[in-house]
């Protein structure tokens, strides 16, 4: 005590500790800074840390500012920050005891102006494009008459009012509207949760299938129509299998949308005018078609009446066409009737002439006897001379087939099958050496495409407890996912110990589902 008492008679100076100090210095700087807007460029930004809190820095030329976007705040902010963008952080000042910091803790972040906006929107288009978002080769051609429209865009406004007054003039066709948010921080959630919903839809849902999609809003500023510069809306509407019509803004308006959508129209009216044909004029058409369809086919038909009286004209008579065949029809039937009488009278005489009695039969009965006797004596010699003619072709064959003819005949089977053996020989030989020459060719062809060269380049594959090759940070577990890396000279085993913080580039085209009356979206109608 009496230590104190003498200290304190040197100096009249207040002790503090570090801690007092510090916590002294926190509440004077949240107390003064306790809402400010600072201007600055992004420095450090690596993306949210792995308890979904994000850290970098705010500076300019000449000072250097520590910032943090506690994890809430970042997933309801509207614009996402990036290293070296120039922002206006909306925040309060507060120090960090633990290191003797100040920093600023961001409640809220934009682009510094529309030339920051811009950029990001320039940047954001060209790397969509290079992923081949906006081809035209991808584009689908839009149904010429629809039966079901869906419009994307906020039922009150008076955008929904235009198209369903312009459809409804042209070609009413039913129109199923899903309502949206068409400006603020949710638009791009909505949008895009909107389109995937429509192409979810199938044959037996109480909702029909729309055959083409109107995502619409009216002008603004480029800051209004934001939200349809979204990566997420804009990958929707590329993956959308039904085809869809832009018509955000006025004409001189543009957004990513547009680029992706299969048409983009000047105005919601527009979209109208393009989605569906005029039906009067559809009308007036096809009564003009059915006129000319029916001049036509009376032209044609007078035509081939003219043409058959010309026939008919040329064509001779029914009596000039049979005059001929007439006449030779009596001459026949004149010459039949004397034909049979002569026939008949020639018959008669003949059988006249014809005498049957028993002297004459006994004599061609010995005629006939008499050839049967010749014959009789002939058939021995005739059979002799057939068995002497079997004999001797019966003696060429048992010479043919003798033991030596068998051995010619052997020797000369041989020679050709010795023959047949070196050409076969000789032909396998060079079927084996073209066979030899391929997989000489493909073996230098896989070994030229192996990925194991890469290896020795430097590189390595990693693989998971499957053996399955991993192209994804995301699909690593941190700290439960054994590994498999194989190097040019072998392979080791490993451990994840941290999960990377980059994501995946294909998680903004991933249907989102669409979210109840208690998210805001609002449902079907």
């Amino acid at each position: 005590m009496s230590e104190i008492v003498e200290n304190d008679s040197r100096s009249n100076i207040v002790e503090f500790s570090v801690s007092e100090i510090s916590m002294a210095l926190k509440r004077t700087v949240e107390d003064a800074f306790g809402h400010v807007r600072v201007r600055g460029e992004i420095s450090g930004y690596r993306g949210p840390h792995s308890s979904g809190h994000a850290y970098f820095a705010l500076k300019d030329d000449r000072a250097r500012i520590e910032a943090v976007i506690w994890k809430g705040t970042f997933s309801r902010l509207r614009f996402r920050p990036e290293e070296g963008m120039e922002v206006v952080a909306t925040g309060r000042l507060t120090t960090y005891p633990g290191s003797s910091k100040y920093q600023i803790v961001i409640d809220n972040i934009e682009p510094a102006g529309a030339g920051a906006l811009m950029a990001l929107l320039e940047e954001r288009k060209q790397r969509l494009a290079a992923e081949g978002l906006f081809d035209e080769s991808r584009k689908r051609p839009l149904p010429f008459m629809p039966h079901v429209i869906g419009v994307v865009t906020s039922p009150t406004g008076a955008v929904i009012r235009d198209i369903i007054h312009r459809i409804s003039d042209r070609f009413p066709v039913h129109v199923v509207v899903w309502p949206v948010r068409v400006q603020g921080e949710t638009t791009g959630a909505e949008v895009s949760n909107a389109v995937a919903g429509f192409n979810s839809l199938g044959p037996l849902d109480a909702v029909p299938r729309p055959d083409v999609i109107i995502v619409a809003r009216g002008g603004g500023s480029l800051e209004d129509l934001w939200g349809f510069n979204d990566e997420a809306v804009v990958r929707a509407v590329a993956a959308s299998r039904i085809p869809v019509i832009s018509a955000v803004g006025h004409e001189t308006d543009w957004t990513l949308v547009d680029l992706a959508a299969d048409r983009r129209a000047p105005t919601p009216t527009g979209a109208a005018e393009i989605a569906v044909p005029v039906k009067a004029e559809l009308e007036a058409g096809l009564a003009r078609l059915s006129a000319r369809l029916k001049g036509a086919i009376s032209r044609d038909t007078d035509r081939k009446r003219q043409a058959f009286r010309a026939c008919a004209r040329a064509m001779p008579s029914a009596d000039q066409l049979l005059a001929l065949p007439r006449r030779r029809f009596d001459e026949t039937a004149s010459r039949l009737s004397r034909a049979l009488e002569t026939s008949t009278q020639r018959k008669r005489t003949e059988f006249n002439g014809l005498r049957l009695s028993p002297a004459i039969l006994h004599r061609r009965i010995g005629e006939a006897r008499r050839r049967e006797m010749q014959c009789a004596d002939r058939l021995p010699v005739v059979f002799l001379g057939l068995v002497r003619n079997r004999r001797i072709r019966f003696d060429r064959d048992a010479a043919r087939v003798s033991p030596t003819g068998t051995l010619r005949r052997l020797e000369a089977f041989r020679s050709r099958l010795q023959s047949a053996g070196i050409r076969a020989d000789r032909c396998v030989d060079v079927h084996l050496r073209k066979d030899r020459t391929r997989l000489e060719q493909a073996a230098r062809l896989a070994e030229s495409l192996s990925y194991k060269a890469v290896l020795e380049r430097g590189f390595a594959v990693i693989r998971n407890e499957d053996n399955v090759p991993m192209k994804r940070a995301a699909e690593v577990a941190a700290g439960s996912t054994l590994l498999s890396i194989e190097f040019a000279d072998g392979r080791i085993k490993a451990l994840a110990a941290g999960k990377s913080s980059v994501p995946s580039p294909n998680a903004g085209s991933k249907p989102k589902p669409v979210p109840g009356p208690k998210g805001g979206q609002g449902s079907l109608f």
